[in-house]
């Protein structure tokens, strides 16, 4: 079976809809509760050196499902297709979390909400 990984997209740490959520807690707590096998922060995503950073993470890997937690997720599948695709990463397998403007509390409760 394969690994179930989330990313979270900070949109450089400077956006004003990340300012209400501690984001190391919401990776914390998803990984303490063994929620997903690995986790990991991304300032941007959708710059060119987060295509490198998806292609280098999911070319040859054994994940089943990939939730990215941060914008828009109509937005991340136009932004991450070509890296997904380079990959050789099927789409299907992404599943993206909205969590802008959220406390930590919600933020933590919408990518959970996505799991079940």
């Amino acid at each position: 079976m394969g690994k179930k990984g989330l990313l979270l997209c900070v949109c450089q740490g400077t956006c004003p809809s990340f300012q209400k959520m501690n984001i190391f807690e919401v990776l914390n707590t998803l990984r303490r509760e063994k929620a997903v096998d690995f986790v990991a922060i991304h300032p941007q995503l959708c710059a060119d050196d987060g295509d490198v950073f998806l292609q280098e993470l999911l070319r040859g890997a054994n994940v089943e499902k990939l939730y990215v937690a941060g914008c828009d997720p109509t937005m991340q599948r136009k932004m991450f297709r070509d890296a997904f695709e380079l990959a050789g990463f099927d789409r299907e397998k992404h599943v993206g979390v909205d969590i802008r403007n959220m406390t930590t509390e919600e933020a933590v409760k919408a990518i959970k909400e996505v799991m079940e």
